[in-house]
């Protein structure tokens, strides 16, 4: 009784941020301070509630590190013409008949390189939706397209803040749960490309073209050694070279070029990597600010607030009576089945991805012993699911940075096709 009580009142706390269109950090310093009263009803101490807090951040600890290279990495993947050539090179392949499918593309290709669906958003999703527009397509459709790519690559590139999570929370190797989750996703894939090109052709164009590669010439050096960085990331995950040594090179790479292909100092690379890029011309500015240690710090406080959940629960019992439940469905409609239920219910309450993540994981391990299995679990699932909320900032942030209709999270079809296949694929083996 007593915990149903402090979960409606956690549920309260978010709901009244989502209404009110507060930070949901707010919502999540008044949920820490609701489960640490209930601690203290349950008897336990200040002292015994704060070493439960700490270890749940110690298990975050490695992910917060990487929270800061990929701060570094996209202020000076801009400052380095990294972004800009990329978007240029990428851009020649748009054609009107193709546009979906090719906007979905692009921004699966930019996400995989970046890890980033907030960034690739904010740059290849602006370019797709202004060359939409000039085209005169439907702004419904392109917002599903880059919705569906940009979380693409946040689920399996090995620089996702989302999939390095997932690899702690679980214990598991980020190059062996990208190779299955590439193939789980090889039908979805591929359906959701097959489904863009229908709709695609079927859609009538306008005339109109966006000069893109005019646009970043007048600020970059669009050579193509800019690609290194990006390149480098590709290269090394393929030899399976450790993650944060991955990232570094990258941004050496990237500080490097910054100074010999575009001209920057010193003193300015530093400052970008505490507070990201600014363009100076304002045409980029939508599309090329952000980045940087500054652009980390929310997502930062939301994984460390969620890891101080993750002590508290684990050490007062408060999700006991519902793991229980939980348990038992997953013998009904397997463990997959359960954890896309909580994941969905999840992504709802949490109103961001991060929090859905930690609290499917919380509540759907104990049905999980596979560990390896699990994570992937939870990459078809929370990942993907959290986006589709519209009310959450996963998806709600992204659509209103490139313009498209919070609508749009209808059409996202990848977000949909791939937990929908996964739970089919593992009643047909239970069966």
């Amino acid at each position: 009784m007593l915990e149903g009580i402090v979960l409606l009142a956690f549920i309260a706390a978010l709901a009244g941020c989502v209404f009110t269109g507060a930070s949901v950090l707010w919502a999540l310093a008044g949920g820490y301070l609701i489960f640490c009263v209930y601690g203290l009803i349950r008897k336990h101490s200040f002292a015994e509630l704060g070493k439960m807090s700490l270890s749940g951040v110690k298990t975050v600890r490695n992910i917060l590190m990487i929270f800061g290279l990929i701060g570094f990495i996209t202020a000076l993947w801009r400052a380095s013409g990294t972004i800009a050539v990329i978007v240029c090179w990428s851009s020649k392949l748009v054609s009107p008949s193709a546009f979906l499918v090719i906007a979905f593309l692009l921004n699966c290709m930019v996400s995989i390189l970046t890890g980033t669906s907030f960034g690739t958003g904010a740059t290849m999703g602006v370019i797709c939706m202004a060359m939409g527009r000039a085209m005169e397509l439907d702004p419904f459709w392109i917002g599903g397209a880059i919705l569906s790519g940009i979380y693409f690559g946040d689920r399996c590139s090995p620089v996702s803040s989302s999939a390095n999570l997932v690899c702690v929370l679980t214990k598991t190797d980020i190059y062996e749960n990208i190779r299955e989750m590439i193939k789980t996703s090889l039908v979805p894939f591929v359906a959701t490309c097959i489904l863009y090109y229908i709709v695609g052709r079927s859609m009538s164009a306008g005339n109109g073209r966006m000069d893109v590669e005019g646009l970043f010439s007048n600020r970059f050096v669009l050579h193509w050694s800019a690609v290194i960085p990006a390149a480098i990331i590709l290269v090394l995950s393929v030899f399976r070279v450790e993650v944060k040594k991955t990232m570094l090179i990258s941004i050496v790479l990237a500080a490097f070029l910054s100074v010999a292909l575009q001209g920057r100092t010193i003193g300015e690379i530093l400052q970008m990597c505490l507070t990201g890029y600014q363009a100076s011309d304002p045409a980029l500015n939508a599309m090329m600010n952000g980045g940087g240690l500054k652009s980390m710090i929310k997502v930062a406080a939301i994984v460390s607030l969620s890891s101080c959940y993750a002590g508290i629960f684990e050490g007062t019992g408060l999700l006991k009576p519902i793991q229980g439940k939980i348990e038992a469905l997953s013998r009904k409609i397997t463990p997959f089945g359960a954890t896309f239920a909580v994941a969905a219910v999840a992504s709802m309450i949490a109103c961001n991805q991060t929090l859905s993540i930690m609290l499917t994981h919380q509540l759907c391990k104990e049905g999980n012993p596979d560990n390896k299995r699990f994570a992937i679990d939870l990459e078809n699932t929370a990942v993907v699911l959290a986006p589709l909320v519209p009310w959450s900032i996963a998806g709600a942030v992204p659509l209103a940075a490139v313009g498209a209709p919070i609508a749009s999270v209808v059409v996202a079809s990848y977000l949909y096709i791939l937990p929908i296949w996964s739970f089919l694929v593992r009643l047909i083996r239970r069966s």
